[in-house]
């Protein structure tokens, strides 16, 4: 087994180099033309160096602590609800559909889709907005959570394409690869109709109130909402040469997210639970900033290492914690 193992392994870079030259896109990243990691290493015989990045974010604590993170609602109770991690698998099992169909590198997709929400906070968007305010006020800095991804991504070493992509999933910069795009938008039609069936089932909207224009462009229910999404994607980023949506369909998803922002993510009836958030993350700061030694070993200033510990807590140990201070 270990001289047949030795023998694919001689060969393994150059079967997907020429894998990869037979059947991807001339837009596609290759492999091999990794700009590389920060640190060198030793390169895997028998894995891509994206395959790598891969398996690197699946091993890590970061990932393994979004199980325990929120979604949209706050330690709900139900087995049904999505996670920040059954949010991530989506959003990447969508985003290898979608590269393999536009020729593509998967692999490159998939690690970007894993590691891209590695540095959320609990609490979903409500809780990286407290942090944000809390580390603001006492160390003059904002806090965004893809920045919080791309440091871990760096602390895991990962290629500069995975770094990239996991940075520009969201916020002001633009992917630099197709790759990385596909996530960046990928990621909202994935969130978006999650969170619409979360919110149905959690009693904040009832199927009457979905807009019914935007329903009549995407479909009457999340299976069909997403085939249509995928489908536009993949046909007009073809035609196009980089990806890109339709009008019509573009402008439906952007309605439908609209209508989400003021009826669930920022409506009346989360209000409290964001309120419950935000004292949570203030308690939690405040203590650690006036005790530092509440902070395990880490890397920087107070300011990172507060925000590595705060931003790493799933919402159960986060609100034990800020209800076990006096």
């Amino acid at each position: 087994m270990v001289e047949v193992a030795g023998r694919v392994a001689d060969v393994f870079e150059q079967r997907v180099r020429e894998h990869e030259e037979a059947a991807l896109s001339s837009l596609a990243v290759r492999s091999y033309g990794t700009r590389g990691r920060g640190r060198e290493e030793t390169p895997c015989s028998v894995r891509t160096p994206f395959q790598r990045d891969r398996d690197r974010i699946v091993h890590s604590k970061p990932f393994r602590r979004l199980k325990g993170k929120t979604q949209v609602f706050i330690d709900p109770q139900g087995d049904h609800y999505r996670t920040r991690m059954t949010h991530t698998l989506e959003t990447t099992a969508i985003s290898r559909v979608v590269a393999r169909a536009l020729r593509l590198n998967e692999d490159l997709v998939e690690a970007i889709g894993l590691g891209h929400d590695m540095g959320h906070t609990p609490f979903g968007h409500a809780g990286e907005d407290a942090l944000d305010a809390a580390v603001e006020k006492r160390f003059a800095r904002r806090f965004r959570h893809y920045e919080q991804s791309l440091r871990i991504a760096r602390e895991l070493n990962l290629t500069a394409e995975v770094c990239e992509g996991i940075l520009t999933h969201t916020g002001p910069h633009e992917p630099k690869t197709h790759e990385a795009a596909i996530v960046r938008l990928v990621d909202r039609v994935a969130y978006i109709n999650h969170d619409i069936d979360d919110a149905l089932r959690y009693g904040l909207l009832r199927e009457h109130d979905l807009p019914r224009e935007e329903l009549e462009v995407l479909g009457e229910t999340g299976t069909k909402r997403i085939d249509t999404l995928v489908h536009d994607l993949v046909e007009t980023s073809e035609r196009a040469g980089e990806i890109c949506q339709s009008d019509e369909v573009g402008e439906a998803m952007l309605s439908l997210r609209s209508f989400m922002f003021e009826r669930v993510y920022l409506g009346p009836q989360v209000r409290p639970e964001h309120q419950r958030a935000s004292v949570a993350i203030e308690r939690i700061v405040d203590a650690v900033v006036r005790e530092p030694s509440r902070l395990p070993p880490g890397e920087g200033g107070l300011g990172d290492r507060v925000v590595d510990y705060v931003a790493g807590m799933t919402d159960r140990f986060a609100l034990d914690f800020a209800a076990a201070l006096k």
